[in-house]
């Protein structure tokens, strides 16, 4: 087994979650405008991907400029990942490549502290995206405690490019978000991404 044949009730079962839907994770969202460079290059990028219409142009033209821009807001003290494998216990089935994983570590050579997992949603279903990346979170947050980082939750992704939809792994409860946020409202999507980064644990960082 790997992180994509995950259902929810093997989720829950095999790893005592309790899965909480329809949760407010981010009470009030401070939009950050991002850099001119970001909004050019998502102009050109996004009416460009949605007419190729794959899971792999939305990733290269959307995702990763933003992971990129993120990376740089934080003065390159986070690292990213793509298509990386991520094999954390092949008992548990915890095992297999993820699409994107933020890191709390500038080292980009390996995998060091992982705090979000994304995955890409397969046919524009974010929906059937939940379970695989429940079970990558899962992986992330074993991974922390057998290197002792101090991480107190995992934050997940599901997103289509231009939709995204956040969860919340905190000890052995999942929320899940009840929205969805939009690649149209480019600044509250941002404010969340780097919301996430500061508060889960900001000790580590310092920016501009």
């Amino acid at each position: 087994m790997s992180y994509s044949e995950f259902t929810i009730s093997q989720i829950e079962g095999e790893f005592n979650l309790i899965i909480q839907e329809r949760v407010e994770i981010f009470k009030s969202i401070k939009p950050v405008t991002p850099s001119d460079l970001l909004k050019e290059i998502l102009a050109e990028n996004i009416p460009l991907a949605l007419e190729i219409d794959t899971e792999k142009a939305r990733s290269e033209l959307i995702i990763a400029p933003i992971l990129v821009e993120l990376r740089k807001h934080f003065q390159r003290k986070i690292s990213f990942f793509s298509g990386t494998e991520f094999n954390v216990e092949k008992a548990k089935g915890l095992t297999g490549r993820c699409d994107f994983i933020i890191s709390y570590s500038p080292k980009q050579l390996e995998i060091t502290a992982p705090v979000v997992t994304i995955v890409e949603a397969k046919n524009d279903n974010i929906k059937s995206g939940i379970p695989q990346c429940i079970a990558e979170m899962i992986g992330a947050q074993l991974f922390n405690e057998q290197k002792k980082n101090q991480i107190p939750w995992i934050y997940g992704i599901i997103t289509t490019g231009s939709n995204w939809k956040f969860l919340r792994l905190v000890e052995n409860q999942v929320e899940i978000e009840a929205i969805e946020h939009f690649i149209g409202n480019l600044e509250s999507l941002f404010g969340i991404l780097i919301e996430i980064i500061e508060t889960t644990s900001p000790q580590f960082l310092t920016h501009s």
